[in-house]
């Protein structure tokens, strides 16, 4: 199987698609540790506000039949 994959790309295009796979892996992996500090930086905070009034949905009543 490895043999038919290598005759048809050939080993310097596997090389370069090996590459570019670990790359954009390596990438992933950074991405996600970078946003785990700022997720938990988010979950701290506390939005204080009052509620002014309601609003009701098109078709939806307080009603009950």
């Amino acid at each position: 199987m490895l043999l038919v994959v290598i005759l048809i790309f050939g080993t310097k295009k596997l090389r370069n698609i090996g590459s570019d796979l670990g790359g954009a892996v390596k990438n992933f992996k950074e991405g996600v540790r970078d946003d785990e500090p700022k997720q938990a930086q988010q979950d701290d905070r506390v939005i204080e506000g009052e509620v002014t009034s309601k609003t009701q949905a098109k078709g939806k009543s307080d009603t009950h039949v």
